[in-house]
């Protein structure tokens, strides 16, 4: 029998080269090989960004699109909308009753983000249970597999907790437990060397033009220890270098040798990078300005998708109602 796999991103704003590395190139190979299920989940969205919500609806289709152009196949997997599909929230609502409080309080992402995110009020409901309706999203599916890095393995852990307390309580063995499948994420900083955030305004985005690309690029933090053009390079200490392993491995021994001899300068090295960059996102970039042309077919598949999801979640919904109130 083979996995399901269900992953899912929140639309809280463009995506970015962190996000093509971490996690969709990993997609396009799941694809290949297993079922997919891939949820751009705006209630999560919400649950963070409830003050500027206005932004979601607009950030949900630049989200679809970017995921098309990447090359995400809707004839492959279900590709839709969380919002679209209610039977989201009534499983969270079931869920949420039986999940104990202090699973809740104990979560080390909430406890972080607490402490982390300061530009907003998270000290809310909703945000507390946000792990719930994220097993809800899971489970909903009966997805047996979920993509994560390492740093997300609590997530999945409760969910595994939630799906074994509703069939120890309902006596049943209906969930099945899902499994993380850890992808190796490659490290890649923003481009001046802090984590890559839309916060920061230092990600270069999928969506961002060939000039947009060199002025990030050249703008890039380098080598802090090489003063002078003469002096010898530390790659390993440089976030450029760093660029080269992810998006041009074949080239990273040249840059190797260039920069420790003191070769080239770093300045000609950003501009060898950006062309790598703009080179490998045309594609991209040329497939979504034709999706942005006709947005009326990235919703036609949304909403093809969200149907493919609907038959499935009711399904399972029927289920749940039959085990948690009796067939009536």
């Amino acid at each position: 029998m083979k996995k399901t796999v269900f992953s899912a991103m929140r639309p809280t704003g463009k995506l970015h080269l962190g996000h093509l590395v971490g996690a969709l190139r990993n997609w396009l190979e799941l694809q290949e090989k297993y079922p997919c299920i891939f949820a751009i989940v705006d209630w999560h969205a919400l649950m963070g960004e409830y003050e500027q919500s206005q932004e979601i609806s607009e950030n949900v289709l630049d989200m679809a699109i970017d995921w098309i152009a990447c090359g995400i196949d809707p004839n492959k997997t279900v590709l839709f909308v969380q919002s679209h599909v209610p039977e989201h929230l009534e499983l969270h609502m079931i869920l949420a009753c039986l999940t104990p409080l202090g699973w809740l309080e104990r979560n080390p992402t909430y406890k972080e983000q607490l402490r982390e995110i300061t530009t907003r009020d998270l000290q809310t409901y909703g945000f507390l249970g946000y792990p719930v309706l994220q097993a809800a999203d899971i489970l909903l599916y009966k997805a047996n597999t979920v993509p994560i890095g390492e740093d997300q393995l609590p997530h999945i852990e409760l969910t595994r907790e939630i799906a074994r307390r509703f069939n120890h309580v309902y006596k049943t063995d209906f969930f099945p437990d899902c499994e993380a499948l850890l992808t190796q994420t490659p490290r890649l900083l923003g481009v001046d060397g802090r984590k890559m955030s839309k916060s920061y305004q230092n990600a270069i985005n999928l969506a961002a033009s060939a000039e947009e690309i060199k002025k990030k690029t050249g703008g890039m933090f380098t080598d802090p220890k090489r003063i002078k053009l003469s002096d010898p390079g530390h790659p390993q200490e440089c976030n450029v270098y760093s660029y080269y392993n992810v998006f041009a491995a074949s080239k990273a021994r040249d840059v190797y040798e260039w920069c420790t001899k003191a070769q080239k300068g770093c300045t000609e090295c950003k501009a060898i990078l950006s062309n790598t960059l703009v080179d490998q996102l045309a594609g991209i970039r040329e497939k979504r300005a034709i999706l942005a042309q006709n947005k009326a077919r990235v919703k036609e598949i949304l909403d093809a998708g969200r149907k493919r999801a609907q038959k499935i979640a009711q399904e399972t919904m029927r289920e749940v109602r039959e085990i948690v109130f009796g067939k009536g």
